[in-house]
């Protein structure tokens, strides 16, 4: 309680005891102290309820299938660069390379615009494209029977979109409200340039809304438009993003009502946001420019390796103690104590050996992992430090696999994936990990609280039974050396 809420309960209580002894003087003192003991009880609770923060309920959420005429293999996608004539032969074999090695598979897609030889720009290609991921999500999530419930699009009080790279007029937001209709009072925003950790950072605006106002709904709409995007320059460094992104959305629906409780997949625990962009390298670290050709694309330094690795745990130290049991958290405090001692200790000692921290094991925090499908690298990176077995990052890899780097909405369709196996059961805990420009890494814990059924329909449900798939990465002779980890 605030200092201003005592002083106010201390206020009450005091007139409350002057009223009784005033009112009721033949009243004992102890019968006086117990009725007034019963009321200032029942205010604290008053007080306790009102100021409880409100819970955050995932009713439901759908990711975006494009349909089979939008795919592109590995063959396509190495044939359209060589017949685009906009690269050189560096540029397409470095293109290439890095695409055999990025663990993306033969069942991505890529908008129709984008499938054109070397692709021209377009307002109009973006928007169909925009049209054609959002629009059906939110008519599934939309019309959708939940026990006897339907939300329909005048229930919706808050919208929040994201999509980094192309920001129209009217917003993407507008769009959305003029093609379903919502209500002239609803809040909306349209969130752009916060690379692909933009879908959880959409997430923590809506909860922030929904604490504000009672009895909501908010829709959260995730994706990166892909069609205006392309780099047709020879920096490489600018060509990562050409090889790795690929077409996708995640519609998702949060409420704060009590009566929506009974009709939630998850509940929001925790949310954790860190920015490093304070820091140069960390803020140049995926940077959209143009280069010496005036060719705009997106570049990744070299240096986004350890600016990952720095955020990363910043974002862990705070995550850590409010989900890790009160033994790890001591097991690692402890290693970090003596690790100290021994560098003080010894640090004169030419052995130059040195104590290693103890890195708590998250299995005991949570059933379940949904790691940003950046690429092959920031998987095996995060799986290596983390301590992780391949079944905790097989959803990240298949999600890679299948769908390619989708940005902001690919940790949905990790949950999807989970669900489709079935390996979600109430009482789980979710990890959602995000990485993306500016530099950021956000963390969101969600906790199951129904009991699901895997057999419900969603992006995976007609190719689940041949997942998970053995990825085979074709190893070329040529090293590249900074492409270990590629985020958006």
């Amino acid at each position: 309680m605030s200092g201003v809420e005592l002083k106010i309960l201390s206020i009450i209580t005091d007139q409350i005891t002057i009223n009784i002894t005033n009112t009721v003087p033949q009243l004992h003192h102890g019968a006086v102290l117990a009725i007034t003991t019963i009321l200032i009880t029942f205010l604290m609770m008053i007080l306790y309820f009102s100021t409880k923060p409100k819970s955050v309920y995932l009713l439901d959420f759908a990711c975006y299938q494009p349909p089979n005429t939008l795919r592109v293999s590995l063959s396509n996608f190495i044939e359209h660069v060589e017949r685009s004539g906009c690269f050189n032969q560096e540029s397409k074999d470095f293109q290439e390379k890095v695409l055999r090695r990025s663990g993306i598979g033969n069942e991505t897609f890529l908008p129709i615009s984008v499938h054109e030889v070397c692709p021209t720009p377009s307002i109009k290609a973006s928007k169909a494209e925009i049209e054609q991921v959002l629009f059906p999500i939110v008519k599934q999530l939309l019309s959708k029977q939940r026990k006897n419930l339907t939300i329909n699009p005048r229930d919706i009080d808050i919208l929040v979109t994201n999509c980094s790279l192309f920001c129209p007029t009217p917003s993407i937001s507008s769009m959305v409200i003029s093609k379903f209709g919502f209500r002239s009072d609803i809040k909306c925003f349209s969130l752009s340039g916060m690379g692909c950790s933009a879908g959880i950072l959409a997430i923590s605006l809506a909860k922030d809304l929904l604490k504000v106002h009672n009895n909501s709904i908010a829709l959260v709409l995730s994706m990166e438009a892909v069609s205006p995007n392309g780099y047709q320059g020879q920096v490489k460094s600018m060509l990562l993003s050409n090889v790795l992104f690929r077409m996708g959305g995640a519609a998702i629906l949060l409420s704060n009502r009590k009566i929506d409780k009974p009709i939630a997949k998850y509940e929001l625990q925790h949310l954790v946001r860190t920015h490093t962009g304070s820091d140069d390298n960390a803020y140049k670290s995926v940077f959209q420019h143009s280069d010496d050709d005036g060719k705009q694309g997106v570049s990744i330094s070299r240096s986004l390796i350890h600016v990952a690795a720095k955020t990363l745990t910043i974002n862990v130290s705070w995550l850590g103690p409010l989900v890790l049991p009160y033994s790890e958290q001591f097991r690692y405090g402890l290693s970090a104590v003596l690790r100290q001692v021994w560098q003080s200790s010894f640090s004169s000692s030419s052995s130059g050996r040195q104590l290693t921290i103890y890195v708590p094991n998250f299995k005991r925090a949570f059933e379940h992992f949904c790691i940003h499908a950046g690429g092959r690298g920031v998987i095996d990176a995060l799986e290596d430090s983390l301590k992780l077995n391949k079944e905790d990052v097989e959803a990240s890899r298949m999600t890679l696999y299948r769908f390619g780097n989708t940005s902001s909405s690919s940790v949905w369709y990790e949950l999807s994936y989970l669900e489709a196996k079935g390996r979600v059961k109430k009482g789980d805990r979710v990890w959602q990990i995000a990485f993306g420009s500016g530099f950021k890494c956000n963390s969101a814990v969600w906790k199951c609280i129904s009991n699901l059924d895997s057999s419900e329909a969603n992006t995976w449900s007609d190719i689940i039974n041949m997942y998970p798939v053995e990825v085979v990465l074709i190893v070329m002779f040529v090293e590249i050396p900074f492409i270990k980890i590629q985020l958006g």
